[in-house]
């Protein structure tokens, strides 16, 4: 420690000063002193790196709204690949082997759903299969979101020591199983909107804009392209089925999985608006869309709060503040 050193030389405003000739008080009274001459001005630099931030805060978010606004599917392309990449470099840099053996996981299960959903033909098989993913990495992942928020305000008030766990452990859990939970809930529902876009155009009931390549036949659910109904001599399959105001009828599975997968409040044929509160009745359902709000809202912090603090890093280090 450098309060220790009671040998060597000092320099205070241009004058040496001997330690080994000074008393204690004035070794500390000198080192005081050269410190504060060390640091003098600093406060016009830290309050013009706040500056910096808040006016970088500021035109980025500006930035965001007017390229989401203007250019929604180059936003959410590029948001989405800096949620997928980004965290895996902090990972690797870290050493953190847990997230990326989970990542490479989920990614080559992911991109194995998302490679058969952009096939052209698709298969009848391919969009059950793609929503069952998906929901259920959805319904994952909102139960380790809960689960770790709940798990963190229990050892706010001290629970963890009715189970002998150390407050730091408790509280390294907490924050590790929310963000599993945030995490992959935000990444499974971008890719999951932007895929199933392309799945539902390459079927032909749906697109953004204009008139459907197909037409829509009656007993035909236009989400999976099977038979709302199928009747034969051996048996008879009947699934609960879902209508919508506009007179649309689909398998419930379906519209499920494509309001809360896809992100859609619209009839997969005819764009008319899809009343949710209808679709969601039960209490115990709508959590899930307004988990799913709440995921489209940490998005922003996932993907573009690192690549903002860099670039405040960046031109903090290009004007020599440090």
């Amino acid at each position: 420690m450098d309060e220790d050193i009671q040998t060597g030389t000092i320099i205070v405003k241009n004058i040496s000063y001997d330690l080994s000739n000074l008393s204690p008080e004035e070794r500390h009274r000198l080192r005081h002193e050269a410190m504060h001459e060390k640091h003098k001005g600093h406060e016009a630099m830290h309050a013009e790196m706040v500056f910096i931030l808040l006016i970088s805060l500021i035109v980025s978010q500006i930035f965001l709204v007017v390229w989401k606004s203007k250019h929604f599917k180059s936003f959410q392309l590029v948001t989405m690949i800096g949620m997928w990449i980004i965290p895996q470099i902090i990972s690797f840099k870290l050493g953190n082997v847990r997230f990326i053996i989970i990542w490479f996981i989920f990614s080559a299960i992911t991109g194995m759903i998302a490679t058969k959903a952009s096939q052209s033909p698709i298969k009848n098989s391919t969009p059950r299969l793609f929503y069952k993913w998906f929901l259920l990495v959805h319904k994952v992942t909102y139960i380790l979101g809960i689960a770790g928020y709940v798990c963190l305000m229990l050892t706010f008030f001290g629970i963890n020591f009715l189970f002998f766990i150390s407050p730091t452990a408790a509280l390294d859990l907490s924050v590790i199983v929310m963000f599993y939970g945030v995490y992959y809930g935000v990444l499974s529902r971008d890719i999951a909107e932007i895929c199933s876009d392309l799945m539902a155009a390459k079927i032909g009931y749906y697109t953004e804009t204009g008139i459907p390549q197909r037409s829509l036949e009656t007993n035909t659910c236009a989400i999976c392209t099977n038979p709302i109904m199928v009747l034969n001599n051996d048996e008879a399959l009947i699934e609960s089925t879902f209508s919508l105001p506009c007179g649309h009828i689909f398998h419930e599975f379906c519209i499920r999985g494509w309001c809360i997968v896809g992100k859609k409040q619209t009839c997969p044929y005819c764009k008319e608006k899809v009343d949710l509160k209808r679709l969601f009745e039960n209490p115990w359902e709508k959590p899930h869309m307004l988990y799913g709000n709440f995921l489209d809202w940490i998005r922003y912090l996932v993907a573009w709060q690192p690549v903002i603090i860099i670039s405040v890093q960046g031109i903090n280090w290009i004007m020599g503040l440090e």
